[in-house]
């Protein structure tokens, strides 16, 4: 079905793309609600541009679609992102840096690997073993990582500083004008104690402020969803709001 519902869609960009909305389905973060999900197609001309335009406005990307939740009477999952140039890293940060001082970070281009896509599967088998990435191919992954017709990276995260290092995370990252968008993390589930996940979002923020890129972009945030509580932690975090950011308040 297509969408028009202009509240949502970045001004001047409603008339140029094509605009649809899914078919509402169970939320994954908030029980008892439906979900449903505006997204247009990227595979177009001048797709950086657009990008850029609709990951301010609050947009995701999944392969060659962005998307951003357009639910009847609900408006709880709400765009974040990180203003790298104000975050200073807190006692915690810097006990998981120091934790994770052997990892070097190497960005590679946007290109599935086998041992990447080995990794993929330990952490969801872990973590989200019911979702939707569970029953996920070798062939799939490399849609997931080979689809992006925008400007993307991934950062691979070894235990070391030699090539043949083991692979313990990795961050399908997209490369914007104003900063990082992180798409999707994933790590070694063994290595609890050293806060994997925790680590590479802060590495992000650091290389941001050694690139002098303003914004970490880390997707929604859902009040009330333990799934999404973590983002809290990176302080100062702006909300989207409306169609301005602003910094999340203490009380919300």
């Amino acid at each position: 079905m297509k969408f028009s519902d202009s509240h949502l869609l970045p001004a001047g960009l409603e008339r140029s793309l094509r605009f649809y909305v899914t078919n509402p389905s169970p939320c994954p973060y908030l029980p008892d609600r439906k979900e449903r999900k505006a997204f247009t197609n990227l595979a177009i001309p001048e797709a950086d541009a657009v990008h850029n335009v609709l990951s301010q406005s609050g947009f995701r990307r999944s392969q060659s679609i962005a998307y951003r939740p357009a639910c009847l009477r609900c408006n709880a999952c709400r765009s974040v992102r990180v203003p790298a140039r104000d975050f200073t890293l807190s006692r915690n940060d810097r006990k998981v840096l120091a934790k994770n001082t052997a990892l070097v970070r190497r960005p590679v281009v946007s290109q599935a690997t086998r041992e990447q896509f080995r990794l993929l599967k330990t952490y969801v088998k872990s973590r989200h073993d019911n979702g939707g990435m569970s029953d996920m191919t070798y062939r799939d992954y490399v849609a997931m990582v080979g689809g992006s017709p925008v400007q993307s990276l991934i950062f691979e995260y070894r235990d070391g500083p030699d090539e043949s290092a083991p692979l313990v995370a990795a961050s399908i990252t997209d490369v914007l004008r104003d900063g990082f968008s992180m798409v999707y993390t994933f790590f070694d589930p063994e290595m609890d104690t050293r806060s994997l996940g925790h680590h590479v979002i802060l590495d992000h923020i650091r290389h941001a402020q050694e690139m002098g890129l303003p914004h970490v972009y880390l997707g929604y945030w859902v009040k009330g969803s333990p799934k999404m509580a973590y983002k809290r932690r990176y302080q100062p975090l702006e909300v989207l709001d409306g169609d301005r950011w602003r910094l999340l308040r203490d009380d919300e």
